[in-house]
């Protein structure tokens, strides 16, 4: 090996040779799909315009033919769709692409133009591990988002958020790192609502490992997914891709706690380009864990959210779920103008007071101060006592 030149690169196979693990897909829609998951990274529009515009197969068939980049003859290689499938079954999964009674609609958003921008490109396919019926559960679903390195404040709050939604039939969506994304997804669970964590590895990684134990419980109880076939390392690059899914499959997106650079951004702003509603809760001006969510509260115009009333409101159907207005403790002087709130003022809360002394102290003519007594006596503000007038306000 040359020093200088690095390793070898792959080479991709001879234009027109067909491996003999991808032959059946070229026969076959679901096994094609599968094949593109590992041929093409997650995000990449060229492959996602090309199996849009032709279909998989059509797609298949041009790249080992010797069309299109290198990139994707040169996976063609190690491609094995029904080795994959065969991985999903064993750990409990199954393979799901457009057509599919469980795909969720609202994933063709991600191929449309977004105002201007190219499009952020769909899946073309997911695996999926868990129970949940994706299209149903997702079609009434919220992504709590934010950062890993959270605090006790960030999980405190979308502890509350999760649970809150979860008891309102939302399931909760998230992407199962730790922080703010495990507090989501145990919460929900906890309440014995429904999760779904979207990975950036394989359904049958445990990643990160210390998360073993919840993802094991949402895959019992939830569901979790992916866009990369079994056996799919988690790289950064991934991450980030996810996070236009987490966006893409949800109702709308809430940012719970994030720094100002926050990755969790990126899901904001996936969301923003699809359309969907922005949320960011507020946290303490001098915590720079929560930059980030008072940044989406300045600067792009993401909706403050505090309870998961709030979230309903902002996530639900247009008008069918509006939050209750919170109760205020009504105090004896609400409402009062000015010259009544005057009046009030100057009574005092034992014996009584004659009109001269209420004129003098209230600095108001003798009819003003008669026609308000008159309105305050109505209320029980004001009593008529003998000497004069007293307040009727306890205390």
């Amino acid at each position: 090996m040359n020093r200088r030149s690095g390793p070898a690169r792959a080479a991709a196979p001879p234009a027109g040779h067909v491996p003999a693990a991808l032959r059946a897909a070229l026969e076959d829609d679901r096994l094609a799909r599968a094949a593109w998951s590992r041929l093409a990274e997650p995000g990449d529009a060229a492959a996602a315009h090309l199996v849009a515009e032709v279909g998989a197969v059509t797609a298949l068939e041009a790249v080992l033919a010797g069309r299109g980049p290198d990139r994707w003859r040169t996976r063609s290689r190690e491609a094995d769709p029904a080795g994959d499938l065969a991985a999903a079954r064993a750990a409990g999964g199954r393979l799901v692409v457009p057509g599919d009674d469980e795909w969720p609609g609202r994933l063709e958003d991600l191929d449309r133009d977004a105002g201007g921008e190219r499009p952020l490109g769909a899946p073309f396919c997911l695996w999926v591990r868990g129970p949940a019926h994706l299209r149903e559960v997702t079609a009434r679903s919220a992504a709590l988002v934010g950062a890993r390195a959270a605090t006790a404040y960030g999980q405190h709050v979308t502890s509350e958020l999760a649970a809150g939604l979860a008891d309102r039939r939302f399931a909760v969506v998230s992407g199962g790192a730790f922080g703010i994304d495990a507090a989501a997804h145990r919460a929900a669970l906890a309440v014995e609502g429904v999760s779904v964590a979207v990975l950036a590895c394989g359904v049958d990684r445990s990643y990160p490992p210390g998360n073993a134990a919840l993802l094991a419980r949402l895959a019992e109880r939830g569901a979790l997914v992916s866009e990369v076939p079994p056996g799919s390392t988690p790289t950064r690059w991934r991450f980030l891709e996810r996070n236009r899914l987490i966006a893409a499959l949800t109702s709308g997106t809430v940012v719970v706690e994030a720094a100002w650079r926050s990755g969790a951004l990126s899901t904001a702003d996936r969301a923003e380009r699809l359309l969907r509603p922005v949320g960011a809760v507020p946290g303490p001006v001098t915590s720079p864990a929560s930059a980030g969510c008072h940044r989406l509260l300045r600067e792009r115009g993401a909706v403050c959210v505090t309870s998961a009333d709030e979230v309903a409101e902002l996530l639900g159907e247009l008008g069918r779920e509006p939050a209750p207005v919170r109760s205020v403790e009504r105090r004896a002087f609400d409402g009062l103008d000015r010259d009544e709130l005057r009046v009030a003022e100057c009574l005092p809360r034992r014996g009584g007071c004659d009109l001269e002394r209420l004129v003098l102290d209230a600095g108001l003519e003798l009819p003003v101060v008669q026609s308000v007594l008159g309105r305050l006596e109505l209320s029980g503000i004001a009593v008529r006592v003998p000497g004069g007038w007293r307040s009727g306000v306890p205390g």
